[in-house]
């Protein structure tokens, strides 16, 4: 989703910066999703209450959220990026896949049911 109108230096230093936080944004929710499968064998071990537990859930769901969460983090840098070189095209494109991403959790986590 980089403009085409962009000169070849920014472009591969935006393409590196959007490369590197997809890199690290995959390390970090594997960690964390690891984290709670971790948590969660070593509560399950013998003599322990076993199951498991609320709190090694929780870690297994943020890294599973994180994991959801990073096209949304590529979209709002896009985002910042197109403000910044004043495209209005791509700003408005941007916002407008943010709004209905953001309608449409708005509308899950308030949906009777």
């Amino acid at each position: 989703m980089t403009p085409p109108d962009l000169p070849t230096v920014q472009r591969a230093r935006l393409e590196r910066l959007l490369a590197a936080q997809l890199q690290w944004g995959t390390w970090l929710a594997s960690v964390v999703t690891v984290l709670g499968m971790l948590l969660a064998r070593w509560e399950g071990a013998p003599g322990a209450a076993g199951g498991l537990s609320l709190r090694s859930v929780d870690v297994m769901t943020a890294g599973i959220a994180l994991f959801l969460l990073l096209p949304v983090f590529r979209l709002i840098s896009m985002l910042v990026v197109f403000l910044r070189q004043r495209d209005r095209p791509f700003v408005a494109l941007t916002a407008l896949v943010l709004t209905i991403i953001g309608l449409g959790v708005a509308l899950g986590l308030h949906w009777p049911g």
